[in-house]
């Protein structure tokens, strides 16, 4: 039988379904919404998404987002951070996190991922030993090994940890204001603050 459903409809509803977090019936109240929006505003988010792919590349120093065409992002660009501490962080979402705490004037490195060998993710597939040529070139005194507080982020900042064993560089971990199994980006400022004041030693 035929779906009553247009093809188009149903492709975006689809679309929105990949999404993280987006189950079919959120997808289909998000297209339907869109349906009935005015034409300005749906134009405008077609054309966001567009520009998002186009106007953005990643910070060849820390593999944040920057726009396209320009090196380094924001932070590495800016003279007045530290540049010899570094906060390690899964996804550029955690960095935003941190940043809005507003207790953080060093520079970021983005790792892109965990470790996570049940998803086939492996060292290799993470900016795990670019962080290494950094260490070795800019002189970094300290990493904050950042990354979330599930069984992947642990196991990456272990294996960090490993990678920097004898290497003139401090090693310290968020402090347990975060709660297991929970992701940065949701992290309320107030608990981000005091896991950075309260980081330790790996």
């Amino acid at each position: 039988m035929k779906s009553t459903v247009p093809r188009p409809v149903e492709r975006l509803v689809e679309a929105f379904s990949r999404l993280p977090g987006i189950g079919p019936k959120t997808a289909s109240r998000l297209t339907y919404f869109l349906l009935r929006a005015p034409a300005g505003e749906t134009q405008e988010l077609a054309q966001s998404l567009v520009e998002m792919r186009s106007g953005t590349a990643l910070c060849k120093r820390c593999f944040n987002l920057t726009i396209t065409g320009e090196e380094l992002c924001n932070v590495c660009a800016d003279p007045s951070r530290e540049a010899e501490l570094v906060c390690v962080v899964e996804e550029p979402l955690d960095a935003l996190a941190i940043e809005r705490t507003g207790q953080f004037r060093g520079r970021y490195h983005v790792l892109h991922g965990a470790i996570s060998p049940v998803e086939g993710i492996g060292p290799d597939d993470l900016r795990i030993s670019e962080l290494g040529v950094r260490v070795r070139e800019e002189a970094i005194r300290e990493l904050i090994l950042a990354t979330n507080p599930t069984v992947e982020g642990e196991t990456t900042a272990l294996y960090i940890r490993t990678q920097f064993t004898g290497a003139p560089v401090r090693l310290t971990r968020l402090a347990r204001g975060l709660p297991s199994g929970s992701y940065l980006e949701y992290a309320d400022i107030t608990t981000l603050s005091q896991a950075l004041e309260g980081r330790r030693e790996m």
